[in-house]
């Protein structure tokens, strides 16, 4: 898809998912490298089950330098500068991650390739950003985890927030670097230029809060860590449970959408002999609100968490899982790195790939997505140090032809133009949308009435109002920027309004199971009939066939089954995190990157295409280290609390006042020494305790050492490095009076996100849609509504 695009890589292990997912996607993607070889490659673990091996045996370089060339150039010389500027008038886009001004002090940066390439796409991932008050700051997973807000969410109360044992923020960062490429390479095809894109690993990590970052803006109550799983206020929310021979994952919880899979669940433990036929009798729909208001007494609600928990507790992870798939409750296996190897839905959907290392076939986590006419290949393994340095320096290579009369064109966002019919719902899908929209894409998303967005239902909600049907921030929070139309699907005329809508779109995406869409006959063959142009992309979460494919769940259930649960925690205790529905904030990167990688191949081509996303599968690549290692060595990534093994000291410690924490990592003696510095003597707990976060972080920045104040949603929403870049809008809303949602997480320097309008209320822009965007007459509207389609 992306083969007539040069990406030049010089990001290192902050940044470097980002190549491989263009890469994956069909670009030529060129690791430069200096003499002694990229950072990542001298990160753990490795091959032979060190933590201090070769270089080319580095698992997280093996990982996540897949599909790429090597060229070796020392920028400390003359020579090596001039040769990547000489690359630099050839390539499409190149991705840096050096410190904040590295790349200019080196005459590399933007301005100076940008003025021999004009039509350069350049990516800077930085922590917090290339510009405001925290630019400069020293940072590591563990700090930036702190400044976003997910990190006070996860970990047990009695003892520090916890960060997820594998790092995950720069994966987070390298992700939106891809999105940053591609969209910018969209852009380019109208104006002919390029432009410079501004990553910060804050802003993106802030997407795994689950939109916790906004509840202090919209006056809710904020999302506290739990050793059971979340809490808000009062309610502990319980999401692993003990069982024979491991944990497993339960959403337990309330509500229109959960509740009934709840009611099947204590079903099955009244059968069981766990509770009596009044337990099983309790109102599951409208539990929250009863304990909420009193009602239902928490004592009332442990007891019912405790017959779930001595279920849970008699039968293995494989015997509930069974059941589950028998009763459709929201039930997985909390899955070691073992599990996930033999999983057979993984195995029927032939997810697994083999690539060769050193002679070897290892086998790696298989495609992010499944396109239909363009599926991925993985075209080599992690490359040697300098493997294609005389390959690439003897390539000709001409730079892109581009459309200079264009030049003149408005700085429209990156996406103006496109249109996109969103039949997504809850988190995963919207969120992925939503970033499409802050972009450009007109977006009509279809809501039913009659089968509303469990989104609507989910804290945070504004002013902590649980019963206003419109009051949920998390769904102002995926939707803003979108039309919104309620139709409901399964009505004759409703299907055939939806079939409009597909002529008009260029993009069509749905998350529901695949049983409903065939229901609906809205299949990928209908939709291509209609619009064989069209790109249709389902993205639910186990993928579109294997046994698993109508299992219906949230992100959190899809992290315990992948894996991520087990690296969150403590080893003395159970899984602790991440918090909440994580791979609801990682697959939307890989479904977008796919999708804008299709619409580059429509261009070209003409034809549409259909993309199968599995969150599961997607998020897999996050864990990819995790999974090498396992298969290489036997040895299992487990949780290890707030350690690493590369550094020391390196955790989060107490400050002055309730609940208070400060993240602080020494990299390296350096780091050691200027922190010994700061301490005097002091014990380092004893010093962080005597003092406000926001004071050691700021005096141990002031020396140089990574550190951040572990930050709560009040604590991001004042963050003047996130102000700085935007990062909340305040909306009018029509019933709410305010919402406050978050503004778009990549800056573009000539092409930024438009401000994003308030999400819209259920059916508000029906007569927009059908009279403007549609063309139709009154007659039309009139039947329609009387027909019950506009539902």
């Amino acid at each position: 898809m992306l083969s007539d695009y040069r990406i030049l890589d010089l990001t290192d292990d902050r940044g470097l998912i980002g190549g491989m997912i263009l890469a994956d996607l069909g670009a030529d993607v060129i690791a430069i490298e200096p003499p002694g070889g990229n950072r990542a490659r001298r990160r753990g673990p490795f091959a032979d089950g060190s933590n201090e091996g070769d270089i080319e045996d580095s698992l997280v370089w093996q990982s996540y330098a897949r599909g790429k060339r090597s060229l070796v150039l020392d920028l400390e010389t003359d020579e090596g500068r001039a040769r990547l500027i000489d690359l630099a008038r050839s390539a499409d886009a190149l991705i840096e991650s050096a410190d904040v001004g590295a790349m200019d002090a080196l005459g590399l940066g933007y301005e100076a390739l940008s003025a021999v390439n004009p039509g350069m796409i350049y990516v800077a991932i930085t922590p917090f950003g290339s510009s405001g008050p925290k630019a400069g700051w020293a940072a590591t997973d563990i700090t930036v985890a702190a400044s976003a807000g997910p990190m006070i969410q996860s970990g047990d109360r009695d003892r520090p927030p916890l960060r997820v044992g594998l790092p995950q923020t720069a994966l987070h960062a390298g992700a939106e670097a891809a999105l940053g490429v591609l969209m910018g390479l969209h852009e380019r095809k109208r104006s002919g230029l390029g432009q410079y894109v501004d990553v910060s690993a804050q802003a993106a990590y802030a997407q795994a809060t689950q939109s916790g970052i906004i509840a202090a803006a919209n006056n809710s109550g904020q999302f506290q860590r739990s050793a059971v799983g979340a809490a808000l206020g009062p309610l502990e929310i319980r999401l692993f449970w003990p069982c024979k021979d491991g944990h497993v994952a339960i959403t337990y919880l309330f509500g229109a959408a959960i509740g009934p899979f709840t009611d099947r669940l204590m079903q099955f433990a009244l059968e069981e002999g766990y509770c009596d036929q009044e337990t099983r009798d309790k109102d599951w729909l409208n539990y929250t609100n009863l304990i909420l208001t009193g009602q239902e007494p928490i004592s009332e609600y442990l007891r019912c968490c405790d017959v779930v928990g001595a279920l849970c507790a008699d039968k293995t992870k494989a015997e509930l899982f069974q059941v589950a798939q028998e009763r459709r409750l929201l039930v997985v296996p909390v899955s070691t790195m073992d599990d996930l190897d033999e999983n057979e839905h993984l195995a029927a959907r032939s997810y697994w790939r083999d690539v060769e290392r050193n002679g070897q076939s290892v086998k790696f986590p298989g495609p992010f997505a499944r396109l239909s006419e363009t599926p991925i290949e993985y075209a080599r393994p992690a490359p040697a140090l300098g493997e294609h340095t005389d390959e690439v320096l003897a390539e000709a290579r001409q730079p892109a032809v581009l459309n200079r009369a264009n030049a003149a064109t408005p700085n429209l966002p990156p996406l103006s133009g496109l249109k996109m019919l969103d039949l997504m719902w809850v988190m995963a899908g919207p969120a992925g949308t939503r970033a499409l929209c802050d972009f450009g894409v007109n977006t009509v998303r279809i809501e039913s009435s009659t089968r509303i967005d469990t989104a609507r239902t989910l804290q945070p909600f504004i002013d902590d109002e649980a019963t206003q049907p419109e009051g949920s921030s998390m769904f102002h929070n995926m939707n803003a920027g979108k039309q919104m139309m309620t139709v409901d699907p399964a009505n004759p005329e409703g299907r055939e309004l939806i079939l409009d809508l597909v002529r008009w779109a260029d993009v069509i995406t749905e998350s529901f199971t695949p049983r409903a869409m065939r229901g609906w006959n809205l299949t990928w063959e209908t939709i291509h009939e209609v619009n064989p142009r069209a790109i249709m992309m389902s993205s639910c979460l186990m993928g579109q066939n294997g046994p698993l494919a109508e299992f219906a769940g949230f992100g959190n259930l899809a992290a315990a089954f992948a894996g991520f649960t087990p690296l969150c925690g403590w080893p003395d205790r159970s899984p602790a995190g991440p918090f909440g529905a994580y791979t609801d904030y990682v697959a939307p990167r890989f479904a977008s990157a796919a999708l804008l990688a299709a619409l580059h191949e429509r261009d070209r081509t003409g034809q549409g295409q259909y993309i199968d996303v599995s969150q599961m599968e997607a998020a897999i690549h996050f864990l990819t280290p995790a999974f090498l290692q396992y298969r290489l060595t036997g040895e299992k990534w487990l949780a290890d609390g707030n350690n690493d093994p590369d550094m020391s000291p390196h955790g989060v410690f107490p400050s002055e006042g309730e609940d208070q924490w400060v993240a602080i990592a020494c990299r390296h003696d350096a780091d050691r020494a200027s922190l010994d510095s700061v301490l005097n003597g002091q014990a380092l707990e004893d010093w962080t305790a005597s003092r406000p976060a926001v004071d050691a972080m700021n005096t141990l920045q002031a020396v140089g050492v990574p550190a951040h104040a572990v930050q709560d949603s009040a604590a991001c929403f004042a963050d003047p490095q996130l102000q700085h870049r935007n990062h909340f809008v305040e909306l009018a809303h029509p019933t709410q009076g305010k919402s406050v949602v978050e503004g778009a997480r990549i800056v573009f320097d000539r092409t930024p996100a438009g401000r994003p309008q308030v999400a819209p209320t259920m059916g508000a822009d029906n007569d927009a849609v059908l009279r403007d965007l549609l063309g139709y007459s009154d007659e039309q509207i009139v039947e329609l509504v009387a027909s019950g389609a506009l539902q």
